[in-house]
Formats: C-alpha cells, structure tokens, sequence
C-alpha cells in the first residue's frame, strides 16, 4: 500500500457524512460485530475517543448494518461508527483481518498499522495519539486486557466477495467466484472432476470467454434472472453466461437461454418436478420467430438432431443451469429411474415458413414477428410415425392418432399433453385436403375413442380404468361411454419440421400434465 491512503466518504449512525482525509490525526478501527476480537477492542476505542475526541478523529467502521446497529446498542457507542457495508472502503485499504486499526494524518499519510488485539500495540498507539494531540494519555486498566488476541476474517475477503470488489475497482461486470487450477492441471479434467458438466466435455468459462458471452445481452449481468430449484439459487445473467460458454453458446444465443430458464422456473412449468421426476422429464425448446434464421438454427434435415450448433448448445445450456446452480444431478434430487437422452439436450426451430397453418406461438397469442420460445416437459421421443401410403388427409391423422394410442400405453387413455412434429411430406397430405391443425387434433381425438370396456385393467394389463371407479354393477351406458387418448385436443400440440423428403412424423410423450404436473410455457425473447 502506498503512504497516501484512498479517499473516502461514509455516514456514521446519525446519517452524517465523515470525508477521510479529514483536518488533524484521523484513527481508523476496521471491525464486524461476530468479531471476539472487534467486541473486545470497542471499549478502548471508545476510551480513547472520550478522551482525545476533541483533538482526533477516532472513527470505527464496521462492515455491516445490522451487526452495526448490534455495536451500538450493545456497547453504548458515542463515537462515530461508520458504515461499510459495501466494503469498498475495506477493500480499498486492503483488509484482511478485523480489528484493522490504522493511524493517519491530515495529509492521509499512514502511520501505524496493526491488526487484531496487542496489548503493547494499543499502549504504543495511545501514547502516540497524546502525543499528536497535546493531550493527557487516557487511563486505561491494561491489565483487564489479554496480551493478544488473534483477529477475524474481514467480510472483504470471503468467497464470492472478494471477487466482486475486484472486478468492481477494475470496472469489470463479473462477480462469479474465480478458481485457478495449478499450470500443469488439465482444465478438463478438473471440471469433470468438479462434476460440472453432464458427462460430456464442456468449455472452460474464462474471464474472457463469459465477457464475450456478456455482449450477446444488454441485461446487467448481475440481475437475477430466476430462482432455481431445488438449491433455491439466485442465478445472475452472469451465471446464465457461464453456463452457455461451456454448453459452446455463441453470445447471440444468450438471450434465448435467459428466456428459457425464465419459463422452466414458473410456477407453471414445475421445474423441480420436472427434473424430479423418476419417469425422466425434460424440458423440450421449441423456438418461433425472426431469431430462428438469425442464429443459423436447423428446422429442415434432422431438426430434432445432432450437427446444428445452436440448436444442440441452446438446450444444453438451460441443462448445464439446471445441474450446476439449481442442483439437479442425477442421483441426487434427479431420480430418473433410466435417465433420457434429452436430459443432454432438446432444441430445436418451427419450419413455420413451410407450414400452412398459423406457427406455433401465433396460436398461443404472440405476434407472428415475435421471438419466442416454448419449454414442454416431455419423457419420450422424439418416436416416428411411419406412413408412407397414406394419401388423405383423413388417412393420415387416422393413422397418427392410433400412433398416438401407444403413448405411454394403449390403455392410459384422458392422458396429458403430446407434442407432434409433422414433417413437410406429411404437411402436404394434410393440407391438400385444406386441413387446420384443429382437424387434425379432432381425427386424434375421435380415432383413439375407446368405450370404457376395452380400458379396464384385467388379467392381461393392470394397466387401465379401474374397476372399482365404476361399481359393482356398472350399467351399459358406463361402460360404453368413449374416451380418448388425450384429455383435451388442446393437450396435441403440433409444429412443423424436417426434411422434404421423407414421410415420416415425430411424437414426444408428455409428463403428468396441468396444475399437479406441468403446464407449457411461452415467453417471448428480448434480444439484444
């Protein structure tokens, strides 16, 4: 530290302003209220403030309000006692240790400096303090005091803290805990053994690499975007971005992982449900709007697979979140009983430009300009339906539907929501016939119709409508009352992707759907 301490500018208890440099010797006591030592040491500084106050400037600065207001009532203070909690000024004056007792004069030269209780160092400080000032020393009882007492850990140097107030002085926007490994290490392998990725290699988030990631939003990076579950965690914009660096984001995707873990955290989505879940949930991305073409996403030839980048890294990312800061780790709070591939990732574009129907989020309310994205909790797919011969429209949402009746199990009928992804072949079946997507889902519905009869749990399945919901003795009517697959259409959600060629559709298999389970989310997407 240089002689010329940093000037600066803190309220005392009564809301006034104290400026250091200050006229005459000033007397500065670093000190935090869960402090042995700090709680010791307040009765000499307030003896000395008593008695060379008029000739010196005795000022205790404590770190933080509330164990400042603990200083005042328990020990009766009537010096100044200064609030630091932002601890800038700690920082500033390199505190590591409370008590920090440092001696300036009016030109904020340092003095003396010492830091925990020394009985010997306080007597030297006092009698140089009568000196300074012309004054009588203060009468002390030195014997009621120990010979030392080690001091505490200033609140400027704990774990998350401490990195803040540096990248605050040197005007950086990241606050995340920084952790250097040894030269020889092998990034890698520390962050597997760190068990922060999931199970693949993840890139390693540099200063350098989440500040680039930064620029893809004009969000401050240290606004919290969500509260995620099951840690309960606070995640910063800054967090998001280090998670997308090491899913291998481009920053101009950051706005969309934002988006999504907005939506997956509502109470609607049920995240912690969601990933909970030993059926083995996970949130499937489906993006709408303008942003599909400017971040280079793939909604033609194998949309719903690997080798497109933004789509593979975008759902990564909100994964990697999920894991690493809300604590969803399989064998912890993830209890899925066989895991599921989509638990790496599942992201993936509306072709809405080859569909002839309304895109996705234009149904839900959006604007058709808007970006948006969509988070479905699904347990399965993507699983093809296979009809290559099919030739009306009628034909071909009858041979969906009784696809669609195998979904979870062929008897499980009033079920939850699906996901369906037509691809461009079957589109054009289906819209010769000038078919809506409501016909569509109406076919589903009356084709997967079964009277209750063929439903009942027997010796074949266990699986079905039980028996005793009807009675002992059910009438004709109850048991020839029809049920389809899915409780509502409103539970067939259908978007339009993949190659030209090929007749061949997608179904994802929903979780446990509505309020008790989860509910579809769509949020629209600020971009930068």
């Amino acid at each position: 530290m240089s002689d010329a301490l940093a000037q600066f500018t803190l309220n005392d208890q009564h809301d006034a302003a104290r400026g250091f440099p200050a006229p005459g010797i000033t007397l500065l006591c670093f000190l935090k209220e869960d402090c042995p030592t700090c709680q010791l040491t307040l009765p000499v500084l307030e003896c000395v403030h008593a008695e060379l106050g008029d000739s010196a400037n005795i000022w205790a600065i404590g770190q933080d309000p509330d164990g400042n207001a603990k200083l005042l009532a328990e020990h009766g203070l009537t010096m100044p006692l200064l609030d630091d909690s932002e601890l800038k000024v700690s920082f500033d004056y390199d505190i590591e240790i409370v008590p920090t007792v440092v001696l300036a004069d009016a030109e904020a030269r340092e003095l003396t400096r010492f830091e925990g209780f020394d009985r010997s160092d306080w007597k030297a400080l006092v009698q140089r303090l009568s000196e300074l000032t012309g004054n009588a020393s203060p009468v002390i009882d030195w014997d009621q005091y120990p010979s030392t007492r080690p001091g505490c850990g200033s609140k400027s140097v704990e774990p998350g803290v401490r990195e803040r107030l540096e990248a605050e002085a040197s005007g950086s926007p990241l606050r995340a805990r920084r952790i250097d490994i040894a030269e020889g290490d092998d990034v890698s392998e520390f962050l597997f053994d760190q068990g922060l990725t999931d199970g693949l290699p993840v890139v390693a988030p540099t200063p350098e690499r989440v500040l680039k990631m930064l620029a893809g939003t004009r969000r401050d990076p240290q606004e919290e975007v969500a509260v995620v579950p099951p840690n309960m965690a606070p995640v910063t914009v800054e967090k998001v971005a280090i998670n997308a660096v090491m899913a291998g984001c481009k920053p101009e995707f950051l706005p969309v992982i934002l988006t999504a873990l907005e939506a997956v955290c509502t109470d609607e989505f049920n995240i912690h449900g969601v990933m909970a879940t030993t059926m083995g949930a996970s949130p499937v991305m489906i993006i709408n709007g303008p942003i599909r073409e400017r971040l280079g996403m793939n909604m033609r030839l194998g949309a719903l697979g690997q080798g497109n980048r933004a789509n593979a890294t975008m759902g990564r990312a909100l994964r990697l979140i999920l894991r690493n800061l809300g604590g969803a780790r399989p064998g912890g709070t993830e209890r899925s009983t066989l895991g599921n591939p989509m638990k790496f990732t599942m992201c993936f574009p509306e072709w809405e430009e080859r569909s002839p129907w309304e895109p996705y989020h234009a149904e839900h309310g959006f604007a058709p300009e808007d970006s948006t994205v969509t988070v479905i909790a699904m347990v399965g797919g993507p699983s093809l339906i296979v009809d290559q011969t099919s030739r009306t429209a009628a034909q071909l949402a009858g041979s969906i539907g009784l696809t669609l009746e195998g979904v979870s199990h062929p008897r499980a009928h009033g079920t939850g929501d699906t996901l369906l992804v037509l691809a461009p072949e079957h589109v054009d079946t289906l819209s010769r016939d000038q078919w809506s997507k409501d016909d569509i889902r109406d076919r589903i519905q009356e084709v997967t119709s079964r009277p209750v009869s063929e439903l009942l749990a027997d010796e074949v399945s266990g699986v079905g409508f039980p028996k005793r919901l009807l009675g002992d003795n059910p009438s004709n009517e109850q048991l020839a009352r029809k049920v389809p697959k899915f409780r509502s259409k409103e539970n067939i959600h259908i978007v339009v992707a993949g190659a030209e060629a090929g007749k061949f559709s997608a179904i994802y298999q929903g979780w446990a759907s509505g309020p008790i389970g989860s509910m579809p989310v769509t949020r629209k997407i600020e971009e930068a």
